[in-house]
């Protein structure tokens, strides 16, 4: 049984607790999200296998997940990263925020998110139990995207994008410094 780390509203430990049972009583745990961008400043967006237990078949960020009790946020965020796109990189912290949503099935993410940033640019085959589709695209056209399909994407990467850290994302990922900034 997979366990996340409960954590209080300053990403301060509490316990942990198996990861459906967080997620069904809507516990604040430990997260994290990663945004992984080309040299060309092009954002990996991928689209969760339809079989997740929750937000299946939306677009996402890179790749996202929970840090198991004893691992670190940043060495749990890698190994997800390999699990999932199937390459590894050198991740930035950016920025922290805290999220809670409700879904159809009953399900409550109720997250202390850490935000990660990297660069890849290498050749890539994307895990299919956890990922239906993938593509790249710049921040400015996937912001045009959510105004027109909010539907189509996870709550967490449209409350990533909506929040004052963000524009520490170009600090974190200074090779698509201009790009980022356009996008806004």
């Amino acid at each position: 049984m997979e366990q996340v780390i409960l954590v209080d509203e300053h990403d301060r430990e509490l316990g942990a607790s198996e990861k459906l049972t967080a997620h069904e009583a809507g516990r604040l745990h430990r997260a994290f999200s990663i945004f992984v961008f080309n040299s060309e400043g092009r954002l990996l967006l991928q689209r969760r296998a339809k079989t997740k237990y929750h937000s299946g078949g939306l677009w996402s960020n890179t790749c996202c997940g929970h840090p198991r009790p004893g691992e670190s946020t940043r060495a749990a965020a890698r190994r997800r990263l390999r699990e999932e796109m199937n390459f590894d990189c050198e991740l930035s912290a950016a920025f922290e925020f805290l999220y809670r949503a409700e879904f159809t099935n009953e399900l409550i993410e109720h997250e202390y998110d850490h935000v990660f940033v990297g660069e890849f640019d290498g050749a890539f085959i994307a895990e299919e139990s956890e990922v239906e589709d993938w593509k790249w695209a710049t921040p400015d056209e996937l912001r045009r995207d959510l105004r027109a399909r909010p539907e189509d994407y996870t709550y967490w990467l449209k409350a990533a994008l909506e929040t004052d850290g963000w524009a520490r994302v170009e600090e974190a990922y200074g090779a698509a410094r201009g790009a980022l900034r356009g996008a806004s």
